[in-house]
């Protein structure tokens, strides 16, 4: 019984983990952000598109692997990736202000996130985009490089998630996800404890 769940596990969590680990791979491989993040749905969808292939076979002795990979898992996959970088709902902003930042996020995080609110319903951005001055009215030493500041390439590359309040259970498979697609993670207090999410080093682009 827990095998055949550990498997179905597996097999819902694939594409994801597909979209995530493709895009990011390509991403540190040097390939521009967008080409990345369309790699990575384009590995998600050829395992959606096996998925279906196979209970299409199984119901009605015929694969229709083009049909089925071009007038539903594309769409679907494009529809969720507009949505992961385009949306964040309200009630995973801490203020107005963090909602309005969220598409001055890195791609790359965005994907991410929205991939783990799917299931961690309490996960709420607490901080994206920071100027200078911000950690003097934070009451904070300034910092002459932040990877909250906008980048060279226009993004913010970190977000800050709130840990205070939930279960070491939860920060911890939260820490967990953010390091297994490759960012990195740090916990720490600052205004207020959370978890600090940036992306690594890249090779040159392309």
């Amino acid at each position: 019984m827990v095998t055949a769940a550990l498997k179905v596990l597996v097999l819902l969590l694939l594409p994801f983990a597909t979209l995530l680990w493709g895009a990011m791979l390509a991403w540190r491989d040097g390939f521009p952000v967008w080409l990345a993040v369309s790699l990575g749905a384009v590995f998600a969808g050829a395992v959606l598109t096996g998925y279906a292939s196979w209970l299409s076979k199984k119901t009605t002795g015929r694969a229709r692997v083009r049909v089925l990979a071009t007038r539903i898992v594309a769409p679907l996959v494009m529809v969720y990736c507009a949505g992961a970088l385009l949306h964040l709902a309200h009630g995973r902003a801490k203020s107005d202000a963090v909602h309005q930042e969220y598409r001055a996020l890195h791609p790359l995080l965005r994907v991410a996130v929205s991939t783990v609110m799917l299931v961690d319903r309490g996960a709420l951005i607490t901080d994206l985009e920071r100027a200078p001055e911000d950690y003097a009215t934070m009451g904070l030493r300034a910092q002459v490089s932040s990877h909250h500041y906008p980048q060279s390439d226009g993004y913010v590359h970190a977000m800050d998630i709130r840990t205070q309040g939930r279960s070491w259970v939860r920060n911890g498979l939260l820490t967990m996800y953010f390091r297994l697609t490759g960012f990195r993670t740090l916990r720490h207090v600052g205004t207020a404890d959370h978890l600090h999410v940036s992306l690594p080093n890249r090779a040159p682009s392309h």
